[in-house]
């Protein structure tokens, strides 16, 4: 009995302890991005990077040697403001982590890098690879001026700092930026600190790789990654999410509108976006430090959001204050399952049965005073405009566009029984416990975005629930005919 005891109390400071580590980790907010088996998420030259020992390796030889300096991109999510910690070992040659960095193609990258060696000079040193070359030297802190001009600060001994680093072992490079304020620290001591004022060449967004250099045969190895988004410094960031392909050409170009949506939003003061195409993220920090999302994609009971436990996941967001847009199709869940939570949300959606969605002229004759109206003129436009949504009674909803449909196409007993009646076929919320939502129903015809004044009010509508100011005539954005034809969905 004694033993049967003993076993048990063992068993429960286990698991206490196994919930401790949970707790932890859900706490300081840090995810793995890579798993320890393969290279799931990343993608470089086979020739090099493999896995091997649970460690991503990249190995060059007098055999196999690289001609350039060549990267292993994760291709999972673009980073901005984050905190990364990561270990590695080297022997021989060269290495480095890229950040908010441009893929120039071939597995070739631009950007910064937290710079390390197998020698005693650059590791824990900010180097821009194919930019301005070194930023920071290690033990130096450096404001960048808007001209480009170093003032340079001793923050610690270069030699000092490479004691604490260890040779052909194991140690932890953490790497943090936090708007124009990028830090890099090995084994806990900081090396180096950038702030980089200078706005035609600083970056505030890009792509994560890590580094095998050309030269000399080397290895270089990494484990445990580990990344932590964190709140923009200065900005709102908007995330965007395109659904698979489906309908026809033309039709539902989910990927193709996020990508037209992104182009349009890429040049705005104090605007950063993160888009993720064909479905749901694979990155496990992509909401992490949103303060919008929009939904463009296929609804109903295959509708992303309501997979898995995701709708639980949202809403965490959602009490947060994080805002929520959703495109077309994406305002349809089943009503058990989503419609309580879009209702919450957003303010509303449609609900199968009950709801209906035919093609027609809308014509948008009166829009009210609204920061998602501003700037928007009256039009008339042809589209699968949904109307008879789900609205809660007493609903806090502001309708914005509203219009008369043909009484033929009033196709559920629901919509039926309302003839003449004007319809709401986009509204936004303010959520009583803090946060903004935006339902939409336009977007099924790729085309539409053509529209100065539809595209307007949506680009407009993402501002406001990222809670960023809408300028007083509305966001401006240009889109050519190659805009419009570029990144279509292959479709039969």
């Amino acid at each position: 009995m004694l033993r049967f005891h003993k076993l048990a109390f063992l068993t429960l400071i286990a698991l206490v302890a196994i919930g401790s580590t949970r707790l932890t980790f859900a706490e300081d907010g840090f995810k793995p991005i890579f798993n320890g088996k393969d290279l799931e998420g990343w993608d470089g030259n086979p020739k090099f990077w493999s896995v091997e020992d649970g460690t991503i390796t990249g190995r060059t030889t007098k055999e196999n040697p690289t001609k350039g300096n060549t990267f292993l991109i994760w291709r999972d999510g673009p980073v901005d403001d984050f905190v990364l910690k990561l270990k590695y070992k080297i022997v021989g040659g060269n290495s480095g982590i890229q950040y908010r960095s441009k893929d120039l193609g071939d597995w070739v990258v631009g950007g910064y890098q937290g710079d390390f060696e197998a020698g005693d000079m650059f590791s824990g040193i900010n180097y821009e690879e194919r930019g301005r070359g070194i930023l920071a030297l290690r033990g130096q802190k450096v404001t960048i001026g808007a001209d480009g001009k170093k003032t340079e600060e001793q923050i610690g001994d270069t030699k000092e700092l490479q004691s604490h680093i260890k040779k052909e072992d194991w140690n932890e490079y953490e790497i943090t930026a936090k708007g124009n304020h990028l830090t890099h620290k090995i084994n806990g001591h900081v090396t180096s600190e950038v702030i980089d004022n200078q706005s035609d060449k600083a970056a505030k967004s890009g792509i994560l790789a890590l580094q095998l250099h050309a030269g000399p045969p080397m290895v270089v190895q990494f484990k445990d990654i580990e990344l932590k988004r964190t709140k923009l410094e200065d900005g709102k960031k908007i995330v965007m999410v395109a659904g698979t392909p489906s309908h026809a050409k033309g039709d539902h170009e989910f990927n193709a509108g996020v990508k037209l949506l992104d182009k349009c939003l890429a040049d705005k003061q104090g605007i950063i976006t993160a888009s993720y195409f064909n479905g749901w993220p694979k990155d496990p920090t992509a909401f992490d430090n949103a303060d919008t999302i929009l939904l463009y994609m296929d609804g109903g009971g295959g509708h992303p959001v309501i997979q898995r436990n995701r709708l639980t996941e949202i809403d965490q967001l959602m009490k947060r204050g994080v805002g929520m847009a959703c495109a077309h199709y994406a305002v349809e869940v089943p009503k058990e399952k989503g419609g309580p939570d879009l209702t919450k949300w957003i303010g509303g959606y449609y609900e199968t049965g009950y709801s209906i969605n035919p093609h027609w002229d809308a014509e948008f004759s009166n829009l009210p005073e609204h920061a998602i109206t501003r700037g928007v003129r009256p039009f008339t436009i042809n589209d699968e405009w949904y109307y008879n949504i789900r609205f809660p009674e007493n609903s806090p909803a502001k309708p914005l566009l509203v219009a008369t449909p043909p009484d033929r196409s009033r196709g559920t007993e629901a919509a039926k029984a309302h003839p003449g009646r004007a319809e709401v076929v986009a509204w936004a919320v303010e959520r009583p416990e803090g946060g903004r939502g935006f339902g939409f129903t336009g977007g099924h015809n790729h085309e539409n975005w053509r529209n100065d004044d539809f595209r307007k009010f949506v680009l407009n509508a993402l501002l406001w629930t990222a809670g960023a100011e809408v300028p007083e005539g509305g966001v401006e954005s240009k889109v050519t005919e190659e805009d419009l034809t570029q990144n279509l969905d292959p479709k039969k």
